[in-house]
């Protein structure tokens, strides 16, 4: 789902930036002929992180990843060309993460440490609340990368360097603990970071963003490397991660150039592909959960997974139906979520569980559905408690309590599709029924695009090997 304007903003700061950087070479090589005393010849390190957060909607929704990855995670259905929703392979580049994000993050490290532009970069905050700031993103556009595609260019990666090789994802997760581990260390009593929109540059909120990211990737290794995920999710909770709501790490949106990328794909360029999938809307209704009028604009959902035509025809005797949140109100302005203060209390529940700490897994798993209720403007106490008390949702101590967190935590991450996705890929809760009559599996992974093979041809192959030549079927290394 892309945010055109968002877009446009994003793409006016990122040429800007990557110009200034530009025309600063040409400037040392051809001295001071023609120099214009007023321009700028380094970044603006500000703009950059504003850039950089503010296209985080745009970034990661409209480069399809987290459409494919909620339609897979069948948060959303297809109402028209629903290829996606029934595994048609999908491939989808990921350039505008490295040429994007990722290089603007890298920007604002190398000039905040280059001795030759630190003290211009300080103008916008400490230098080192700035390199522990974009530190902390990049682990997070890495997280999201090597979820949807698993081996990626990692440790190579924006250094100015042609082709490089892939890193396993087995190498991948703990380097980027380690780099939040080390960002948190990083951060300073200096002046607050400039251009921070989502944080205004306070430092203990960042750290507990920078925890509850290390535990979230401690917990999706529980299978895979146990050992590392307990110690690691367990220093992460005792280290404070996001407790409360007004620690979330969310992007406000303003509203006007600066829309919420859901609402800007509905109305701005109204397009209408996407409905809330009847696989949520069944879920909410069973449960009685009051969020199914906040999910969408209409409790109805659309079937899953439907053929073109049978979507066609279902629309014909069924013209209502539900999209994503109410977009025809006022959510221009609605925050984008990265990580809620519900998900973390749902994902200690799954720690408890796990043995992984000490914690009662009742405890935080009712304070985690309670903060998530919260999230989404459900107040009343009384009506909470109710649903708690569900035996559908209540937590008894059994083995039953895991595909209750499960479903929970799967509610949690709506509608951020590659969080839901890779949640039920690692637990299986809830138990989704692939595309009816599709006759193929949901899709572990989103195979590389186009662009690897023609451009870095060699690690591309050796990458594409080791996933059944890029299936979508073949499973990442975390993925047991």
């Amino acid at each position: 789902m892309k945010s055109m304007n968002i877009k446009k903003a994003v793409l006016s700061l990122g040429v800007c930036a990557t110009l200034m950087v530009g025309c600063s070479k040409g400037i040392n090589e051809f001295g001071d002929i023609n120099r214009n005393p007023n321009a700028t010849t380094i970044p603006i390190t500000s703009a950059l992180l504003t850039n950089v957060l503010a296209g985080i909607g745009g970034n990661v929704w409209g480069n399809g990843i987290n459409t494919t990855a909620g339609l897979y995670a069948q948060y959303m259905s297809e109402t028209q060309y629903t290829d996606i929703s029934r595994y048609a392979t999908t491939t989808l580049n990921w350039d505008g993460f490295y040429a994007g994000a990722l290089y603007d993050l890298q920007n604002i490290i190398n000039t905040n440490s280059d001795p030759a532009t630190a003290a211009a970069a300080g103008e916008f905050g400490a230098n080192a609340n700035q390199i522990a700031i974009a530190r902390i993103l990049k682990a997070y556009y890495f997280s999201v990368l090597t979820d949807a595609y698993g081996d990626i260019p990692y440790s190579q990666a924006l250094k100015g360097n042609g082709t490089i090789p892939y890193d396993k994802q087995e190498t991948i997760y703990p380097a980027l603990i380690a780099e939040l581990k080390a960002a948190n260390a990083q951060f300073t009593t200096g002046a607050a970071v400039q251009g921070d929109i989502m944080y205004a540059g306070n430092t203990t909120k960042w750290k507990k963003f920078a925890n509850s990211l290390i535990a979230t990737l401690a917990l999706r290794i529980s299978k895979a490397n146990p050992t590392l995920g307990k110690a690691e999710f367990a220093a992460a909770v005792a280290g404070g991660v996001i407790d409360a709501n007004a620690d979330n790490a969310t992007i406000t949106y303003p509203g006007g150039n600066y829309n919420n990328p859901v609402y800007a794909y509905y109305v701005i360029t109204q397009r209408f592909d996407y409905a809330v999938s009847s696989t949520v809307a069944d879920k909410l209704t069973a449960l009685g959960d009051p969020r199914i009028d906040k999910f969408g604009n209409n409790p109805k959902g659309f079937p899953y997974g439907l053929t073109r035509a049978d979507a066609l025809a279902w629309q014909t005797t069924n013209p209502s139906f539900g999209f994503l949140f109410a977009y025809t109100a006022t959510p221009q302005t609605m925050p984008l979520s990265l990580i809620s203060a519900g998900q973390m209390f749902l994902a200690r529940a799954e720690g408890a569980k796990l043995g992984w700490t000490t914690e009662n897994a009742t405890t935080v798993y009712n304070s985690g559905v309670t903060a998530e209720m919260n999230r989404w403007g459900i107040t009343n106490a009384g009506a909470i408690a109710t649903y708690l008390a569900q035996p559908s949702v209540a937590l008894t101590g059994t083995a039953a309590d895991n595909a209750k967190i499960g479903e929970q935590r799967w509610l949690a991450h709506y509608p951020d599709g590659l969080q839901g996705w890779s949640e039920w890929r690692r637990t299986g809760f809830p138990a989704l029924t692939p595309a009816p009559g599709a006759g193929k599996a949901i899709p572990r992974r989103i195979p590389y695009g186009p662009n690897e093979p023609l451009y870095n041809p060699t690690n591309y192959a050796a990458a594409a090997a080791l996933y059944n030549t890029n299936s979508q079927d073949a499973k990442m290394w975390w993925d047991k």
